[in-house]
């Protein structure tokens, strides 16, 4: 189910309801908050700025911060692949908080927040217990930065003619404060703008064909319709008597419209690589949007492990996939592409939309597809046990994240450390989006 489909869906259960909203509530954010800081360790001493290259991050973040590495991860050397040669001693300091303490605009409070802590929820806990999900916090929140983006969101929204008469909805979603948490090192809303309209774009896709929140959904067409779709994604090269033909098609339709205008813009930011990735997550995901529609044109209910699949490929992963770009430097292909990387990039995706699965249930019709449902149904528990459940599979998730990101940064370049200290911002971010979008409150809803 898409991210505004779910606006505007009935309300669960009443005690479902309530248990959600206890956990959108929640003030705990017992991750971290920064990844590469060794865990428990003191602050480290001040170290030498490191000048970002021209036309990076805008000007409050005009610094990177070094602090010292991790302490060496036991049977941590030479990560075959990444920085060849190098060992845990010799690799260079890099960034902790890539922007510095000048993009924490403001520190949520956390007086009620649990200790950093590395292991999983307790097993025994009661089934009607609100679990606390193991993220970090939001490493920024400026509220008016996230509107100006929410504001020129809706207007290109309203160019390329997707959502029609439903734009009221995409702006009380919030979609441009969710890119301004999640992407900390970008305070050019031009930056953040062009990843808004990345994800609105690849959002819509859902929103138009699979789910019929916007138009008609005709699950015997889904294929038709997203392979054409695709070659927006990567440019189809007709001969030059059929071209005019389907140039005619893409057209005439808003989604492929609005795909085209937001890579084009994207365009502005990153090189021809990082587009490029882009367009290969998104092909990914459309695989993703087929199955779907398989499931839906068969009746089918998918067991647990097939959605889990399906949430490896339909995820938060595209727009994660933007950020070097909106910070303004660029992860080498070799190592993005390097199967344990990819690894850490897929597992953040997977857990970051669990959390949307989770937290989406107070507004899910029970007939709708999320993960605690599914337990629900597969497992034959209480809907409240479901839960429990779903937030221990996206803790083993983030742990597993945790571990193998600060040992595969020892062994990889600055680059990619600011990468995965990126991601982690990222999750924590969308957790913060999660916990107030318009989305997910009953009263801002009505």
């Amino acid at each position: 189910m898409s991210l505004l489909s779910r606006m505007s869906s009935s309300t669960a259960a009443p005690e479902v309801a309530d248990l959600v909203e206890a956990l959108l509530s929640d003030p705990r954010r017992p991750g971290r908050p920064d990844l590469l800081a060794p865990a428990g360790a003191p602050a480290a001493p001040a170290a030498p700025d490191l000048p970002v290259r021209p036309g990076g991050v805008g000007t409050a973040a005009a610094t990177l911060r070094l602090s010292s590495p991790p302490a060496p991860v036991q049977g941590a050397g030479r990560v075959p692949g990444l920085a060849r040669g190098a060992t845990a001693a010799s690799v260079p300091r890099v960034p902790g908080h890539p922007a510095g303490p000048l993009l924490l605009v403001r520190e949520p409070d956390r007086s009620a927040a649990e200790p950093t802590g590395s292991g999983p929820p307790n097993a025994d806990a009661a089934t009607d217990s609100v679990p606390a999900l193991y993220c970090p916090p939001a490493v920024r929140d400026d509220p008016a930065l996230g509107r100006e983006v929410d504001d020129r969101l809706v207007e290109w929204a309203e160019e390329v003619g997707i959502y029609p008469g439903q734009l009221d909805r995409i702006r009380r979603a919030g979609f441009g404060r969710l890119i301004m948490l999640a992407h900390p090192e970008a305070d050019d809303p031009d930056r953040l703008l062009a990843a808004a309209r990345c994800a609105l774009a690849e959002w819509s896709v859902d929103d138009h064909y699979v789910d019929g929140e916007v138009e008609e959904a005709r699950p015997e067409l889904l294929g038709q319709r997203l392979a054409i779709a695709h070659s927006v994604i990567d440019q189809a090269h007709l001969p030059l008597r059929y071209a005019p033909q389907l140039e005619e098609v893409v057209r005439r339709d808003p989604v492929m419209v609005a795909l085209r205008s937001s890579l084009d813009h994207l365009a502005d930011y990153g090189s021809p690589a990082q587009v490029r990735r882009l367009r290969h997550e998104l092909a990914i995901m459309f695989v993703a949007y087929n199955q779907e529609g398989v499931w839906q044109a068969q009746k089918q209910r998918p067991p647990v492990w097939e959605f889990l699949m399906h949430r490896h490929e339909n995820s938060f992963v595209p727009c994660m996939a933007l950020i070097d770009t909106v910070a303004g430097y660029e992860l080498p292909a070799v190592e993005f592409s390097e199967p344990r990387v990819r690894r850490l990039f897929t597992l953040a995706g997977s857990a970051s939309v669990i959390v949307n699965d989770l937290y989406s249930m107070g507004k899910e019709d029970v007939t709708d597809f999320s993960l605690p449902r599914l337990i629900a149904t597969e497992d034959d528990c209480s809907e409240q046990e479901a839960v429990r459940r779903t937030v221990e599979i996206h803790d083993e998730l983030m742990h597993t994240f945790e571990a193998e990101a600060s040992a595969l940064a020892l062994a990889g370049s600055p680059e990619l450390r600011r990468f995965l200290w990126g991601l982690w911002a990222w999750m924590g971010g969308s957790r913060e989006w999660h916990a107030t979008s318009g989305r997910y409150h009953a009263a801002d809803n009505a």
